[in-house]
């Protein structure tokens, strides 16, 4: 193998680890995220309020929700970062993890913005800025329907 064909061969094995490395993107959240003591916030009551928020989400999306079993090979998983304020209103939302799909993403965010408002957080899940900030993952099926990581039904084992 000549030379330049070693270079070319190595050119292409760099441009195939950079695509496959941007298969992936992580996008953090516009501002630095205010954290309270795990002391502070009951798990329970967190985990009790983003079923809520769920269901709210299912409740102004119906035709996009998945009923029954996830495919076992998910067409894309979302996951959107958010931030609620005392009122329930959605004030910033972002993609914040992705597999690139476009209109997943878009579905995702649009379906968060038409359950808005959101149900009132409980006070002590507020940060000092009367704040709330959270994740939820989307997870779609080939059909471009979802369901929400925080209730979703057992995903399939097998490939169909």
């Amino acid at each position: 193998m000549t030379a330049s064909m070693q270079e070319h061969a190595q050119r292409l094995s760099a441009a195939l680890i950079a695509i496959a490395l941007a298969a992936c993107t992580i996008t953090p959240p516009p501002k630095s995220v205010e954290s309270r003591p795990p002391a502070a916030v009951s798990s329970a009551t967190l985990d009790q309020y983003k079923t809520r928020v769920a269901q709210r989400i299912f409740e102004r999306n119906p035709s996009l929700v998945l009923k029954g079993t996830p495919q076992a090979m998910l067409r894309s998983f979302v996951v959107v970062s958010f931030t609620v304020d005392r009122g329930g209103r959605v004030v910033e939302s972002s993609v914040y993890r992705t597999n690139g799909d476009d209109e997943a993403e878009a579905t995702a965010l649009a379906s968060l913005r038409r359950a808005s408002p959101l149900p009132e957080p409980p006070a002590r899940l507020l940060n000092g800025s009367g704040r709330l900030e959270l994740f939820e993952g989307w997870m779609f099926n080939d059909n471009g329907k979802f369901q929400l990581q925080t209730s979703h039904s057992p995903q399939a084992t097998t490939i169909d």
